[in-house]
């Protein structure tokens, strides 16, 4: 009896254990050629495990995820977990070039990383070139078990994942527009969840479908995959409760239309009518731009579909009213600054804002378009037809190496990056005035070292050279506060005055605002070589990235880890 008790006593310590450190989830992922038609376009599209969207990769707060990556391409490959903060295990980052090689055809890679205090939509997709346009899918990071969310328990969670569809192959697209210096063609539709829907041609049976009962709630998670757009979101005569952004809890507010970057996520909560309504509804996502080139000024649609209580004798819902949403304008700035402005982390006692309220390095980079000028001897169609489109931060236009930036510092390689980043701009100019005459970049692999847990403070300001616009712009391994953002110039007199210390919205991607800044702060807490980037790719191929080198802490769980076995070589 008293074995038998003891043995009990041991397997539930067991599960505890288990319970408190999380399960080991294993996930195999075949990057391989898949045929995709849509628009009556058949293409040849990149696919991890032949699927359009990519699977979804499921977890709790506390597991250890082990991803297989398998290249069955031509194209080498890598995968960024976009979001998660992979503490003490850059390797498994994913940014090609920048914590590692990429995986060469017919080779692979296991991404291996614990998901800690974070729960939430994430997702992942490819992190080379613009290969991330097909090869991307949801993370979907539960609760740790007998944990529940802040808000009531939604009867259902559906992933609503809004993309780009080229009919042509994209890498050729950009090659090119790097080869002429012209601003590369745009998508040929916008998707969601993978289809264009009836707006666009040859496309209505193409169409996302989300079917809905009568007085229920339901979870969406929104992301935005796009590879070039941010977009505004909206579900014909219904609203939404926004409850979470970029896997971060936040004050519940409602909107009846949101925006969305590349890069981010947005929890909401949709109550449905509480009788059948007799309609169907459009969900419309189309895009948000400021710019001066051209863009893909189009609108994927889903349908909002009520399930008929009776299924029987009821008109066919090919004969009910479909009503439409109305979207704000395509340049709506000042709707995107107000919606968000009311994002606000819980800062409660259990989901704190642990936002850094002492500063111990100042940064002010200037994020926006520039040009490189033409080669001797060759024809450019960038700006006046005489230069290259070209982008960067405080006028670097970031160049990646040729040896992962975390392999050369790991190993003390010398050659392979820079130190001297600049923490301003080398000169400063009227940022959303009247650009100046000499618009040319600086081209450098060039970084900033941290002493491991600085508190940062970083204020990017867009530029009006060659037009304002909002950059989104995501940071690798952190999340970081928006303490401030406005319009014009900043001043570092008045506007640090406005700044939220208490409960500002905690993101890992965030919009500088066309012809605006922002202000963000973060604690340098996790070793390791860091990406920062715009999420536009058309402007990260351009040069608007940049590196953050952390160094190790003093603990022993402040330390990078050591590369794996299987790294792989460039």
């Amino acid at each position: 009896m008293a074995a038998s008790h003891m043995l009990f006593c041991f397997w539930v310590l067991l599960l505890f254990m288990n319970n408190a450190a999380g399960e080991t989830r294993h996930y195999k992922f075949n990057v391989e050629y898949h045929n995709v038609t849509r628009l009556c376009h058949t293409r040849t599209v990149l696919t991890v495990n032949r699927k359009f969207p990519g699977p979804r990769l499921v977890a709790r707060e506390g597991d250890r995820v082990i991803v297989k990556v398998v290249n069955h391409i031509a194209n080498n490959v890598t995968i960024h977990w976009h979001g998660v903060r992979q503490l003490t295990t850059g390797w498994s980052d994913g940014p090609s070039y920048i914590t590692q090689c990429p995986i060469q055809t017919n080779q692979s890679y296991i991404y291996n990383f614990t998901i800690t205090g974070q729960r939430g939509t994430l997702w992942w997709h490819a992190h080379i070139s613009w290969l991330r346009v097909s090869i991307y899918g949801p993370i979907i990071i539960l609760p740790k078990r007998n944990e529940s969310y802040p808000f009531a328990k939604p009867d259902k969670e559906v992933t609503i994942m809004f993309g780009e569809w080229f009919n042509s192959d994209p890498e050729a697209i950009i090659s090119q527009a790097l080869q002429t210096g012209a601003g590369p063609n745009v998508s040929d539709a916008f998707t969601i969840n993978g289809y264009p829907g009836p707006l666009y041609n040859c496309s209505s049976k193409d169409t996302y479908k989300l079917k809905v009962k009568p007085g229920k709630t339901y979870l969406l998670r929104l992301i935005n995959a796009a590879l070039n757009d941010e977009l505004f979101f909206s579900i014909a005569n219904h609203t939404v409760t926004v409850v979470e952004g970029d896997a971060v809890y936040t004050k519940p507010f409602v909107t009846d239309k949101l925006v969305i970057t590349p890069g981010q996520t947005t929890n909401v909560l949709l109550k449905t009518k509480p009788e059948f309504p007799n309609a169907n509804f459009l969900m419309a996502a189309r895009p948000y731009f400021t710019g001066q080139g051209t863009f893909d000024n189009s609108t994927t649609v889903g349908i909002l579909e009520y399930e008929h209580p009776s299924h029987h004798n009821h008109k066919s819902s090919k004969n009910l009213t479909i009503i439409q949403p109305v979207l704000p304008p395509i340049n709506a700035t000042g709707f995107v600054a107000n919606f968000t402005g009311k994002f606000r982390s819980l800062g409660n006692a259990k989901y704190p804002a642990n936002v850094p309220k002492t500063v111990d390095k100042k940064f002010f980079f200037t994020v926006g378009l520039g040009t490189n000028p033409c080669p001797k001897n060759t024809t450019c169609q960038g700006p006046n037809n005489s230069s290259k489109f070209a982008a960067s931060v405080n006028n670097v236009s970031f160049q990646l190496p040729t040896i992962a930036i975390l392999q050369a510092h790991y190993f003390g390689q010398n050659g392979v990056y820079t130190t001297d980043f600049p923490t301003q701009p080398l000169i400063p100019f009227n940022y959303t005035g009247t650009p100046p005459n000499n618009t040319n970049v600086m081209n450098g692999t060039r970084s900033v070292v941290l002493p491991f847990n600085t508190s940062v403070e970083l204020v990017m300001q867009d530029t009006s050279i060659l037009g304002a616009e909002s950059h989104p712009l995501h940071l690798h391994g952190y999340n970081f506060f928006i303490v401030g953002q406005g319009f014009g110039n900043y001043d570092p007199n008045k506007d640090p005055l406005k700044f939220n210390l208490v409960d500002p919205m905690e993101r890992n991607t965030a919009g500088v605002p066309a012809g605006g800044w922002i202000a963000i702060r973060f604690f340098a807490d996790n070793p390791g070589a860091w990406f920062m980037h715009c999420h536009l790719d058309v402007h990260t191929s351009w040069g608007l990235r940049m590196a953050w080198i952390v160094l190790d802490g003093p603990g022993p769980n402040q330390k990078l880890q050591p590369p794996p076995s299987d790294l792989p070589q460039c």
